[in-house]
């Protein structure tokens, strides 16, 4: 009787140790990642099955921030484009916006649907006291707005840094990657993955770099950006070294040589959309402005909807014969350029419409056609999505935007 209840015994742990091998088996051997994601647990017999729900969320040690900066005043063309090419990718990170309080403030409404939502600051600009430290830094050559307008960059720049460093001790953790990049950029393709970068570098794009560095997008680990976003608070020690009349790009540049930190250049697929009027045909020293609907990376390029004036290989020349350290847009794949002499042409937004696509068309025609009512109603939606909302309310906003109801 003993040998014959040992015997069973026996049979019967044979047959749980084949089932523990089959369900191995399956466990490794699945082309369903939820199956090999499973965790065992043991409750007695049998056993049963428990997926953990931190499995599915982005890793902590590469959390990252996306800041949009700057006026929102052409952001029903941007808008869609940001979403689905700059954020689309970074599901997993959180956005954050900083920008004046104006007409144009209301657009940005448009990211309402964009994933985790975190901070936006909307602020009304006061003047920034124009020391003569600032003055003999600074240079007003080239800034449509002076040395006060440099400043206010920088401000509007550095005030991306602090609305992260707020968001992080609120909620005790800190970013590993953080982007900033304007709001009037318009992309044609997506974003490169975050493990494509070097935590080693600071990254900007090639071209329009006007003695510096590129300074219309950046990327870096959490370090290299606090050196990269400081555009204020290092100015006195950037001072202090003997930099002198210094622009944008080249403060930007001086910025990361009093620090130590590495520059690397990369291609960017986007431009940034600009009124701005520019000479024709685009002498070495010029900036050439591109058409929306060049191909390839355009690395922050001025560009406008146009009929283009130059395409193909007469374009490429124009573009490569402007000089490397001034308004050479890098490299790019098929440019096409705008006469941007003038105004943007009479019916752009036709031929906006047919570049950006249907979505970006929508987004377009909605914000142009919005009433009071309406954007009262959105605003309050979209105000509801953001975790933190330091902004005026959906009414001062709209009437802003001197809307009205039809």
């Amino acid at each position: 009787m003993a040998t014959a209840s040992w015997k069973k015994r026996e049979e019967g742990w044979l047959l749980f140790t084949l089932g523990l091998i089959v369900l191995g088996m399956i466990y490794w051997l699945s082309p369903s990642s939820e199956l090999r994601q499973t965790q065992w647990t043991i409750r007695g017999f049998p056993y049963e099955f428990r997926k953990p729900c931190d499995l599915i969320r982005p890793p902590d040690s590469e959390r990252v921030a996306i800041c949009l900066v700057g006026g929102a005043r052409a952001f029903e063309l941007t808008g869609p484009s940001i979403k689905h090419h700059l954020l689309g990718p970074y599901e997993g990170a959180d956005v954050f916006v900083h920008a004046p309080i104006d007409g144009d403030a209301h657009k940005l409404s448009l990211l309402d649907g964009a994933p985790r939502l975190a901070a936006i600051r909307l602020f009304e600009p006061t003047r920034i006291n124009q020391t003569r430290m600032a003055t003999e830094l600074l240079t007003a050559r080239g800034s449509p707005h002076g040395i006060q307008g440099l400043l206010q960059y920088f401000r509007l720049v550095e005030g991306c840094l602090n609305m992260i460093e707020e968001y992080e001790a609120l909620n005790s953790f800190q970013y590993k990657w953080v982007i900033r990049t304007r709001v009037d950029g318009y992309w044609n393709a997506p974003m490169p993955p975050v493990d494509s970068f070097d935590k080693a570098y600071y990254y900007v794009p090639y071209g329009s770099e006007f003695g510096g560095f590129n300074d219309r997008l950046g990327i870096g680990s959490r370090e290299t950006s606090t050196v990269a976003l400081a555009r204020l608070s290092l100015l006195s020690k950037i001072h202090e070294l003997g930099y002198r009349e210094l622009h944008s790009e080249s403060a930007f540049a001086s910025q990361f040589e009093v620090r130590n930190v590495e520059v690397k250049k990369r291609t960017f697929p986007f431009c940034v959309l600009s009124a701005r009027k520019y000479s024709w045909p685009p002498r070495k020293w010029g900036v050439p402005v591109l058409s929306i609907g060049s191909k390839g990376p355009l690395n922050g390029a001025k560009c406008r909807p146009c009929t283009p004036k130059l395409v193909g290989k007469r374009a490429e020349e124009v573009v490569n014969a402007s000089e490397r350290l001034s308004g050479w847009i890098g490299p790019t794949e098929d440019p096409k350029l705008c006469n941007a002499a003038g105004k943007w042409e009479n019916g752009w937004e036709n031929i906006f419409d047919k570049i950006a696509g249907e979505e970006a068309a929508n987004a377009r025609q909605k914000i142009s056609s919005r009433t009071f009512s309406q954007c009262i109603q959105e605003i309050e939606e979209f105000r509801q999505k953001w975790k933190v909302w330091d902004a005026p309310s959906a009414e001062v906003l709209c009437q802003k935007g001197s809307l009205v109801d039809s």
